[in-house]
């Protein structure tokens, strides 16, 4: 930086020296010109080297986290979780992110790459943000991988089979929280109407990638319950969409737009129902396409292609791009290059699925549970409320489905409590558009951080009474 700084000085002197030797010019630009495309390059260097510390660091902790948790019986997402509390913001500060108001001299590893690589001071501002960006760019890709391979091991005719149930799920699941939340938070609390309609709006969520990365190392994906978790809570991301939409509008300019909320609407389920539909349609000629190919990969290349395309689409008309994934890989379920398709994928999703859940855990702030703070202590009675309302006004939504006995409806409202990455976004989103007071934000987001902690463990534990109470009564007595 310094010799870019000389190089300018010295061609500003030849100027007011008044040389013309065009020579003499030519050779100091080009000189500076070379130093600038140095200095790009070797920052760029820096980059690689702090995306490739970041990930040496999320895997640790994700497989520490996880090994730990499996062998205490708890599901390993839980410990890729709180691996990335322990590596993050919470604890370690390896893994900060300028959004959450970290700062270069946050991060461990910039202060690593300072003292091993040669970064500068001047350029290290930079480099953080963009390994920070390029670590959030693959947490996103990687919940688009995780619901590409949910939707490969879910059968589309028992999710449409289960629709209305999961449909019913949904909106209670939205309506209920939200109510009760809004209500308690205005009446109880004397919260005044935008930051209480917000932080409601923050109860409807449900994090359908750690409840399906839970369900599948159940073995309870395929299972009634898990059909109708999953499809409850694809609508549930869809009407949260319209939720967030419409407190956001709120907060911006005082008054809701029902001509934007009726777009989200209409696209939403013309999404959803339109992709599937022409999505069977047209799988048989993918399917044609790929046994044609004689190079490797053909399988899994064609199935991202497919899944990202679709993805792209969601993203496109301001959907979540997960829905995509998710429906890209109902519609490849039903063809015959399903299992080798999900073996294929496997390998992928272990590369990039832990990135997701540890940048979930590493963005959890914990010291707004700090009560010797005064400043959070309002927040954490606030906090106690809404983790009530959170937890039982999801878990209700499982007893709305009638006429099914048999069905496990305690399972199907514990898997719809954790808000994790969603719950995140509606608290972002709600502070950064200053709505929200410091104990009101503290309040959404040690909720978030309760729902996403406590639902693993207690979904495990429903589905091993169950399974221990269908043993029971499978087994003869002694008498028979």
């Amino acid at each position: 930086m310094s010799d870019i700084i000389d190089l300018i000085n010295w061609n500003g002197l030849l100027s007011q020296s008044g040389s013309t030797d065009y020579t003499l010019f030519a050779a100091a630009t080009e000189a500076t010109s070379e130093v600038v495309a140095e200095s790009g390059a070797e920052e760029g260097t820096l980059i690689l080297a702090g995306v490739l510390l970041s990930l040496v660091v999320i895997y640790f902790a994700s497989k520490l986290g996880g090994e730990i948790c499996s062998r205490i019986n708890l599901p390993p997402v839980l410990g890729e979780l709180v691996g990335g509390v322990v590596i993050g913001v919470s604890v370690f500060h390896l893994l900060v992110f300028p959004e959450g108001g970290a700062l270069a001299t946050d991060s461990l590893i910039i202060n690593f790459l300072e003292s091993t690589a040669g970064l500068t001071p001047e350029a290290a501002e930079s480099v953080f943000a963009t390994q920070s960006e390029v670590i959030g760019l693959l947490s996103e890709l990687g919940v688009i991988i995780l619901l590409f391979e949910i939707g490969l091991e879910s059968d589309l005719k028992e999710l449409i089979r289960v629709g209305p149930q999961a449909a019913v799920v949904a909106v209670v699941g939205v309506v209920a929280p939200f109510a009760a939340g809004t209500a308690g938070l205005v009446y109880i609390f004397n919260v005044p109407a935008i930051p209480a309609i917000f932080a409601g709006a923050a109860l409807t969520a449900t994090s359908i990638g750690i409840t399906a990365k839970v369900l599948a190392e159940l073995g309870q994906l395929s299972s009634k319950e898990g059909q109708i978790i999953i499809g409850a809570a694809v609508l549930d991301d869809v009407l949260g969409i319209v939720v967030l939409a419409v407190v956001a509008s709120l907060v911006k300019t005082g008054e809701v737009k029902i001509a934007n909320i009726g777009i989200l609407i209409v696209s939403a389920g013309a999404f959803l129902v339109g992709s599937i539909l022409i999505g069977r349609l047209i799988s048989p000629y993918i399917v044609g396409l790929v046994n044609e190919m004689n190079t490797r990969g053909q399988v899994l290349l064609t199935g991202l292609v497919f899944a990202f395309s679709l993805s792209y689409i969601a993203t496109a008309i301001h959907l979540e791009g997960i829905l995509g994934a998710f429906a890209a890989g109902l519609i490849l379920a039903e063809t015959e290059k399903r299992r080798e398709l999900e073996e294929q994928v496997i390998p992928v999703a272990d590369v990039l699925v832990p990135i997701f859940f540890v940048v979930v855990g590493a963005k959890t702030d914990l010291s707004v549970l700090n009560p010797a703070v005064p400043s959070n202590r309002e927040g954490l009675i606030v906090a106690t409320f809404l983790i009530l309302v959170a937890i039982l006004g999801k878990v209700i939504t499982g007893f709305t489905v009638f006429g099914q006995p048999d069905l496990n409806k305690l399972s199907i409202g514990v898997g719809m409590i954790p808000r994790g990455e969603v719950g995140l976004v509606f608290a972002g989103v709600g502070s950064a558009s200053g709505a929200l007071s410091e104990s009101t934000d503290a309040a959404i987001i040690v909720m978030v951080i309760t729902t996403t902690f406590i639902a693993p463990p207690l979904l495990r534990l429903v589905f091993k009474e169950t399974d221990a109470v269908a043993q029971s009564n499978s087994t003869p007595s002694l008498e028979e």
